[in-house]
């Protein structure tokens, strides 16, 4: 038992002259600081660095703004003009194809109208009612274009709306997360303090 009481007291002695004396553990406790200090240093450069380069990014999103918007109100232009021209160059050739039958079939028919017929099936009241049509077709493509253009402006207003909420809830989690870490930093140090004290 002695063997075993001197051996636990070489280990015990050993021991204590491995452990660092109140100068090293100052020396240990200022050089954790100076490593502590300039992580925190080079944490808060590379986060501002990554803040730098989305301001910069974001930035020169903004620039765009006027292109895009540029770009949005010449698609809507270039779909009234192409709607206009479409109607434009469908009612020219009608007007050519119906003035060429026009002028074979008008005094035919006419003929035949006054003879068996009524007004209802008149070449001219045909027309009539053939231009109506293309009017109407013409007048339901344009409506049909302005409603995909307010869509469109409607579908662009509510993606506004999830970018805000979207920012408001991140700089609320950003926030939650800083009180999270401070409340973890203020329990680590009280732990060390009371660790400290026994």
């Amino acid at each position: 038992m002695s063997s075993n009481r001197q051996k636990e007291k070489e280990e015990t002695e050993k021991l204590k002259a491995k452990l660092p004396t109140e100068a090293e553990k100052k020396e240990i406790e200022k050089l954790a600081a100076e490593k502590n200090k300039e992580i925190r240093e080079n944490t808060n450069i590379t986060l501002d660095e990554t803040k730098s380069s989305v301001h910069k990014t974001t930035d020169e999103a903004k620039k765009q703004v006027p292109q895009f918007t540029k770009a949005v109100n010449e698609y809507q232009e270039q779909s009234i003009q192409a709607t206009k021209d479409i109607a434009d160059n469908f009612l020219e050739s009608q007007k050519e194809v119906i003035n060429s039958v026009q002028s074979v079939w008008v005094p035919y028919m006419e003929n035949l109208q006054n003879m068996y017929g009524s007004y209802w099936v008149s070449p001219n009241r045909l027309t009539e009612n053939y231009t109506r049509t293309v009017s109407n077709i013409t007048d339901s493509t344009v409506a049909a274009n302005r409603i995909a253009n307010n869509f469109m402006f409607a579908s662009m207003e509510a993606w506004k709306t999830t970018i805000q909420h979207t920012r408001d809830n991140a700089l609320e989690f950003s926030r939650l997360n800083a009180n999270y870490a401070k409340t973890l930093e203020n329990l680590a140090k009280d732990n060390l303090r009371d660790y400290e004290r026994r």
